[in-house]
This record gives structure tokens, sequence and C-alpha cells, in this order.
């Protein structure tokens, strides 16, 4: 699964894929499997993501349109 939204955060911020991978304690190679979708994203990745961007896991997954994080 091609994660077009992970890229689409990442580049609303003006960041590079290197910067996001120094976050999730990673390569810029990894972080860049995860957006291609030839790697699966650890729960762990995810979780760090959608805190960082401040939206919910089902929109990073593409579950959902709404961006905000129901609580």
């Amino acid at each position: 699964m091609y994660f077009q939204r992970l890229r689409d955060l990442r580049e609303d911020k003006d960041l590079n894929q290197t910067e996001i991978a120094k976050l999730l304690f990673t390569s810029q190679t990894v972080y860049s499997r995860y957006e291609r979708g030839v790697l699966t994203i650890p729960v762990e990745h995810l979780l760090i993501l959608a805190d960082f961007y401040g939206v919910s896991v089902d929109y990073i997954l593409g579950r959902t349109n709404n961006k905000k994080i129901n609580k």
C-alpha cells in the first residue's frame, strides 16, 4: 500500500525523508520504503507520526478523510 498521505504531510511541513527518519530513529531508506509501501510501518512509528503531524492514525492509513483526532 502506497502512503501518499505520509508524503503529503511531510511535504506540507517542508521536511525531507531524512528529517522524518531521524524522528523515528531509522534510516532514510527505511522511511522511504514506508512511504512507498514496500515495508509495513511498525505501530510505534505510526503513532509517532500521527502525534507529530497532529492527525489520526486512521487518516494516515486512508481510513478517513478527517484529519482531526477524535477524543
